[in-house]
């Protein structure tokens, strides 16, 4: 029997982005710019402040949309499906290769507080691929100034990440991942919300028609106001994804008391929290072919998804 909380029947109302929260056109001016991000951030702090039970799998969905950005930005061509296998199918405790590593900084992103001290920032600038910098020991006192300074969320994010390219111009993808950090810390969010690093390939850091250069952290004046527009779409998106998972979530509620195999509870627990998970699942009350037989269980009542589109070394999601 599942030895888990019971979820509740139904989630609470998701908060909805009102539909002038998002520009319809052209946006020229930073101040109309931090307009439509403030609206936006709004909806998604109601929903970050209830905590419901699947935000766990919701950040970590997030991440992984991020870290597709990231590689990309690295010069690599992994997609989600890629990166999925790199962390998933990985030996325990192996190593996912540089691709799974970028994914890997920004789950721990996702995973922990929003603060950050050099032993952190070493992790993660490892993850990321980088050399270290004798300027980043003196990152996390640099972002705690651009914290303190009392300039609204979207443009303090937009400052750290314009401070971390300042000290290392190669250092871009620490700079997306330092600005998601710092909007978490302006808010009071518990965890961070990954943002920002999904949008920086998008039409908000283009300029003219979309198909010129892309605006980069450093170029202070148009990257807040591209910083902002940003996050009006990520939080959009965002809360999009919440809706779907809520759903889910829903539905793998209704399904919990048809189920009997024993650590069934754990594998439900580990589905709220993650973006994925092994369909070779092994727990201490839950064997190799225990774990088969239940994620086909959940597959027939339709409250997991099969993410990786094999019949072999399957994964599991909401």
């Amino acid at each position: 029997m599942i030895r888990a909380d019971p979820l509740p029947a139904s989630s609470p109302p998701l908060p909805l982005m009102p539909a002038w929260a998002l520009p319809g056109g052209p946006v020229e001016h930073a101040t109309d710019a931090a307009f439509f991000a403030g609206a936006a951030l709004t909806s998604l702090d109601i929903l970050v402040r209830s905590e419901p039970a699947w935000a766990g799998a919701w950040r970590q969905r997030l991440a992984l949309k991020c870290a597709v950005a990231a590689v990309r930005l690295a010069g690599r061509s992994e997609d989600e499906a890629a990166l999925r296998d790199a962390w998933y199918l990985r030996p325990a405790d192996g190593d996912p290769g540089p691709a799974g590593s970028i994914l890997a900084a920004w789950r721990q992103l996702a995973s922990r507080p929003p603060a950050i001290d050099v032993a952190r920032l070493a992790e993660v600038v490892d993850q990321l691929g980088l050399r270290w910098d004798d300027g980043f020991a003196d990152l996390p006192g640099a972002i705690d100034d651009v914290v303190r300074a009392g300039r609204p969320a979207p443009f303090t994010a937009a400052a750290a990440a314009s401070r971390v390219v300042a000290l290392s111009p190669g250092a871009e993808l620490l700079a997306w991942w330092c600005a998601d950090l710092v909007l978490a810390q302006k808010l009071r969010w518990p965890r961070p919300v990954p943002l920002l690093m999904a949008q920086a390939f998008a039409l908000a850091f283009r300029t003219g028609d979309g198909r010129a250069k892309r605006i980069r952290p450093g170029e202070q004046r148009e990257f807040e106001r591209a910083a902002c527009l940003a996050l009006a779409q990520g939080a959009d998106d965002a809360l999009r994804l919440a809706a779907e998972l809520s759903r889910r979530a829903e539905r793998l509620a209704a399904v919990m008391p048809k189920l009997r195999a024993k650590g069934a509870g754990e594998v439900i627990k580990k589905l709220l929290n993650d973006d994925a998970i092994s369909g070779s699942l092994t727990t201490k009350t839950l064997s190799r072919f225990a774990a088969r037989r239940l994620f086909e269980r959940l597959q027939q009542l339709d409250a997991v998804r099969e993410l990786s589109g094999r019949t072999t070394f399957r994964l599991f999601g909401l």
